[in-house]
């Protein structure tokens, strides 16, 4: 039976986590926020000058957002990591979005729609991508000595995840993409989606089947010092209820959007929910933010602030009133912390990782 926005997937894990949480005697002390989008210029079969378009808005407004924001613990501004889709690829517009990565406030990452796909096919995707963006663009990082990349599945349908198996096609994806080099998948939740994991509000590596689709329903929690325990880590986002104002509880995701933007019972609402390590909560928000509906919400203009501003604001000032160290971070550099975290003490993280450079 599929229950309302696929209650019976998540709902369990939802209820074991609340109930988790509450049996937890220690506040934690570090905030890490990602915004992690699926950022498509080229959405919907635009025309190049369209998506040059609406890569310039962000250029133009982004910049300017970001140094107005609170400052964090260690005097960082926020930095917005754009998933970008290799299927649409354009060398015009991945270059205006690396030069504005290179001004720290931006970083990319790989975001894919595939469909009736292989294994050996997204192999060759992800490696020609892979080579596109450094050696083209100066993008993506290095850690320990390899080229890596985040990774958000477009249409949701990570691992062959949908029933009907739309947008996807490919068995054994999470071992694929881990042998590809992506140090994690920042995909989830992708609710109402039915390709929703059973696994909500945590920080996990998958264990499942490799034959079988779905091998994110099952994993093994990241914690401090228990290091890699499975195939490929996922960060998830804050998933669950929320309440005010309504005699019905909402779904909240970590979603921004021109639909439901950010508010500042939603940022309380987010640290309540987002996963955690030790002591370090970890905050993962999304969005579709090249749009223009969703960008002109969350931008603004030249003139007036859009909703990204006021989200800063709030996510600060409920940080202050937890007591919780702030940081900033692209998704990469969350993964960095996460990493170091899990990490066993002997080997204690990797503080050689670096920006990959031409």
């Amino acid at each position: 039976m599929n229950l309302p926005k696929q209650l019976n997937l998540w709902l369990p894990s939802y209820l074991k986590d609340r109930a988790r949480r509450t049996r937890q005697h220690t506040s934690p002390k570090r905030l890490w926020v990602a915004l992690t989008d699926h950022f498509e210029p080229m959405g919907g079969g635009v025309s190049l000058e369209t998506g040059l378009r609406r890569v310039a808005k962000w250029e133009e407004l982004w910049p300017a957002i970001a140094a107005a924001a609170p400052k964090d613990e260690e005097g960082r501004p926020p930095c917005f990591t754009c998933f970008y889709p290799q299927e649409e690829y354009e060398r015009p517009v991945v270059e205006r979005l690396a030069t504005l990565s290179r001004s720290g406030v931006c970083d990319v990452e790989i975001h894919l729609h595939h469909f009736n796909d292989t294994a050996d096919g997204l192999r060759q995707k992800l490696a020609l991508f892979k080579k596109q963006l450094h050696e083209e663009h100066g993008l993506l990082h290095l850690h320990r000595g390899e080229l890596v990349f985040g990774f958000i599945h477009g249409n949701w349908a990570l691992d062959n995840s949908h029933p009907t198996g739309f947008g996807c096609g490919v068995r054994g994806e999470l071992q694929v993409l881990r042998d590809s080099g992506c140090y994690a998948d920042f995909t989830m939740p992708s609710l109402p989606s039915p390709t929703q994991s059973r696994i909500v509000n945590q920080i996990y590596w998958t264990t499942g089947n490799p034959e079988r689709p779905r091998g994110f329903d099952q994993g093994m929690d990241a914690t401090p010092g228990g290091g890699v325990r499975g195939d490929l880590l996922m960060i998830t986002g804050p998933t669950g209820f929320r309440f005010k104002d309504r005699l019905v509880p909402r779904l909240e995701t970590g979603e921004i959007a021109s639909y439901d933007p950010p508010t500042r019972y939603r940022a309380k609402r987010w640290l309540d929910l987002a996963p955690r390590i030790g002591d370090d909560i970890f905050l993962k928000l999304y969005g579709h933010s090249a749009r223009e509906d969703n960008a002109a919400k969350l931008l603004g203009e030249s003139t007036s602030p859009g909703a990204l501003q006021g989200m800063f604001q709030w996510i600060a000032e409920e940080a202050r009133a937890r007591s919780l160290e702030l940081h900033w971070a692209s998704a990469f550099r969350m993964f960095r912390r996460i990493d170091e975290l899990v990490s066993p003490p002997a080997r204690g993280g990797d503080p050689e990782s670096i920006k990959a450079t031409k």
